[in-house]
């Protein structure tokens, strides 16, 4: 008994000592940031007012580490973001919104299909926006060694657009990662494409007018070609060449006319597609799923589906963003 109560008060006072040492280090790179944030054109009152309660979050460093993009099967990813119930939930908002959202989809030349599968995968149709403190999220990513500078830039940028008054600091909980609204918005989303579309002075984007307004400027200013298509899932021949390949969303690369990969598709007729579309080949178990096969599953994917890629760089968000896509074109 002894010897247990001896591990058990040696764990504690470790587990303790590293905490207290996490946060100590935490406080000091919360002065150094300061001194950055200042010559980033961020007074020291609203950094003082908006940074008061900042804290390290080690569940965030948990979250960064275990994301789904990483460990669930193509199959399974996309099954549990494009079911019947996502479907039913989506024709249910836009119902509710249907003139505005086909008033934006005209305007802005972005499917209303697009839009809701993107709201529908990202927050449930708005149902869950998340309830993290966005700034120590991004206080604590900025701290982490991992993705430190891009954090960091991410968490002078909220604060410019706080200086600024267009973001209302109050009201910022969202993600662990620091996005924000119906339609996740990264700070430096906000920044470029976000639109305060009823023009009463703030950008709201939990609200339906300036999320949606923002999402499909967003998604116009990238180059998004509405009614071009996203993928298409095929079998490969065994003796496509290995480069042609892509496993990973960073490293995309062998673009080709779609009319020359379609050599590699067995038995197939593919119709209703431009042969000259830019096109490249995805096997997004490969890198990820241990003993996945080579060339199972695999996705022609165009450029459209590359848009989507920009927004969140992962290749099975996009698969799952078009495949709820098609789902609502059929039903709107």
């Amino acid at each position: 008994m002894r010897i247990i109560r001896y591990i058990i008060i040696l764990f504690l006072l470790l587990t303790n000592g590293a905490l207290s040492s996490s946060e100590y280090s935490f406080n000091e790179w919360l002065k150094n940031f300061k001194i950055r944030a200042l010559e980033n054109n961020i007074s020291e009152l609203t950094f003082d007012n908006v940074m008061a309660d900042v804290i390290f979050l080690p569940k965030v460093i948990k979250y960064d580490r275990f994301q789904p993009e990483f460990y669930e099967d193509t199959k399974t990813y996309i099954s549990k973001r494009s079911s019947n119930q996502k479907v039913k939930q989506g024709k249910k908002l836009y119902q509710l919104n249907k003139k505005f959202i086909d008033s934006i989809d005209k305007k802005f030349s972005v499917e209303k299909s697009l839009l809701l599968a993107l709201i529908g995968i990202e927050t449930n149709f708005g149902t869950y926006v998340g309830k993290m403190d966005i700034l120590s999220s991004l206080a604590t990513l900025s701290f982490d060694k991992r993705r430190s500078e891009f954090f960091t830039k991410e968490l002078i940028t909220i604060l410019q657009l706080v200086e600024a008054k267009k973001i209302d600091p109050n009201i910022l909980y969202g993600s662990w990662a620091g996005a924000f609204g119906n339609f996740q918005f990264m700070p430096s989303t906000i920044e470029r494409y976000a639109i305060d579309y009823d023009q009463n002075n703030v950008i709201e984007l939990k609200s339906t007018k300036d999320s949606f307004a923002s999402a499909a400027n967003y998604i116009n200013k990238i180059g998004w070609n509405k009614n071009q298509p996203c993928f298409i899932r095929v079998n490969l021949t065994k003796n496509v060449p290995k480069k042609m390949l892509n496993t990973s969303a960073k490293k995309l690369h062998n673009k080709n006319k779609f009319k020359q990969l379609k050599k590699y598709i067995i038995g197939k007729e593919i119709q209703l597609i431009d042969d000259n579309l830019i096109a490249f080949i995805i096997t997004p178990d490969k890198d990820i799923i241990p003993n996945s096969e080579n060339l199972e599953p695999a996705y022609i994917v165009f450029e459209n589906y590359e848009k989507i890629l920009q927004w969140n760089r992962s290749l099975r968000f996009a698969l799952a963003v078009c495949t709820l896509k098609d789902k609502f074109e059929n039903v709107l």
